[in-house]
């Protein structure tokens, strides 16, 4: 049977098995310690939903690289485009010569990334904290201000700037002095809205604080840009409100203020579009800039920034670019991912998928204290944990017990939240039904087990 059939099984008396542990062993000796790894799990190979290691033992990976592998690992179409790209050449600078990959692939992102205009144009970098610098670079260039605004429980990146935008300020530990003219105004993080408020209170409330902040943090003339993660990641998957989406659309259009919306983790068919950005286009409310990385190219380090054509002519040529941006590898690969998205429908099975789940998730929170919120958009679903339901306190340590026992019954799962309270889904979209099962029996067993952990 192909491993992508296959469900979870751990064969090994301990996790790591012995193949493992020495190659565990060999990256404690050998590799920066700062990059951590908190699972006993080594990859040796990997299809579909699934990844072996060399002990045999098998996991179901419902994080997916983090959003890496919404079609899945090992595609072989993917994998043969960047076979038959290979036997041509891998690297052509695109500030020095033209190769058709790149433009053929920001042809296709012209046509199908939802923001506002109808002439676009499209760069290719490698990160997503590359493309969301750049973004802000290039909102800045064209409204000629100097400011942005963002948002508690935002993550934008590792880079200096990037890290200046994100909110959790663990990741900037020992780093900085970074750029000023950056201002966090409170995310309409509904589950945690003052007590007493409506939805539509509470986003009234959010957009309140949204006109404060140019009055006392920035003059709205000064703002290039608003930045905005559709479902926040590593804030908790919190969805931003469409209603609330579209009052912030009518600050920047009054304000000459540029909407980027954050698609690194959410787009690519996650949310059952291909971008979130999708469903605020059929409201109205399109962002002016996207960008996006991750599914992107399966794997292959990419990403890409698509605003309309006007906004990139604002940029003074030189200041955006980079050796690898639009690497062929990753455009070819690109390219063959977003003709399986939409050949075989996968925003469709993303639908299905977090339908299934959120249907189980559902049914958790009406039997378990602990788990306080279900929330999210297609399959890019979260789960929030806490001590009891009256008091939403946060619990990240039954979730982190929960993904440690998970995961030594075969299930990969990751924390999110600015407490770590949350379980977050980014499995590759192409799951079994047969493996969405055993995930949530799995999950399951592992809450049960904790339940007592505060």
């Amino acid at each position: 049977m192909k491993l992508s059939n296959e469900l979870p099984k751990i064969i090994t008396k301990t996790l790591p098995g012995p193949k493992g542990q020495a190659i565990i062993d060999r990256r404690s000796a050998a590799c920066a310690a700062a990059i951590k790894c908190g699972y006993p799990a080594v990859m040796s190979r990997a299809e579909g939903a699934m990844f072996e290691d060399p002990d045999g033992n098998k996991f179901l990976d419902w994080v997916g690289g983090v959003g890496v592998t919404n079609l899945g690992y090992s595609n072989p179409e993917v994998i043969d485009a960047i076979k038959k790209q290979a036997d041509k050449f891998c690297h052509a600078m695109f500030n020095i010569t033209t190769h058709e990959g790149y433009v053929s692939l920001a042809e296709k992102l012209n046509k199908i990334v939802p923001v506002k205009g109808t002439v676009r144009n499209t760069m290719f970098i490698n990160s997503g904290s590359e493309a969301d610098e750049n973004a802000v670079k290039i909102a800045k260039a064209f409204t000629k201000r100097p400011n942005i605004i963002v948002f508690s429980g935002a993550f934008h990146g590792r880079t200096n700037y990037t890290m200046a935008m994100t909110g959790k300020k663990s990741y900037a530990i020992a780093q900085g002095p970074f750029p000023d003219g950056i201002y966090r105004v409170e995310f309409p993080y509904l589950y945690r809205r003052p007590e007493g408020m409506t939805e539509s209170d509470a986003i009234d409330y959010y957009i309140g604080k949204l006109k404060n902040a140019l009055i006392e943090l920035t003059p709205a003339d000064y703002c290039a840009a608003i930045v905005v993660e559709p479902i926040q990641g590593e804030g908790g998957f919190v969805p931003a409100p469409i209603e609330w989406v579209k009052e912030v659309r009518k600050i920047c259009d009054e304000n000459g203020i540029m909407l980027i919306a954050d698609e690194v983790q959410s787009g690519f068919s996650r949310s059952g579009r291909m971008f979130v950005s999708d469903y605020w286009k059929e409201a109205g409310c399109e962002p002016d800039i996207i960008t996006m990385a991750k599914s992107i190219a399966c794997g292959v380090p990419m990403s890409a920034i698509t605003a309309r054509k006007e906004i990139f002519d604002g940029v003074p040529s030189g200041t955006i670019g980079g050796t690898y941006g639009g690497n062929p590898l990753g455009c070819a690969a690109a390219l063959k991912v977003i003709e399986i998205m939409e050949r075989e429908d996968f925003p469709g099975k993303a639908l299905k998928i977090g339908s299934k789940i959120t249907e189980g998730y559902n049914q958790w929170k009406e039997k378990y204290d602990v788990v306080g919120d279900v929330r999210g958009i297609g399959s890019m679903i979260g789960i929030e944990f806490v001590t009891d339901k009256k008091s939403k306190t946060p619990n990240p340590a039954i979730v982190s017990a929960i993904i440690s026992d998970a995961a030594k019954m075969g299930l990969i799962l990751e924390n999110a939240g600015t407490y770590g309270n949350v379980i977050r889904l980014l499995a590759p979209l192409c799951m079994t039904d047969e493996q969405v099962n055993a995930g949530l029996e799995i999950f399951e067993k592992a809450i049960v087990k904790n339940l007592s952990v505060k």
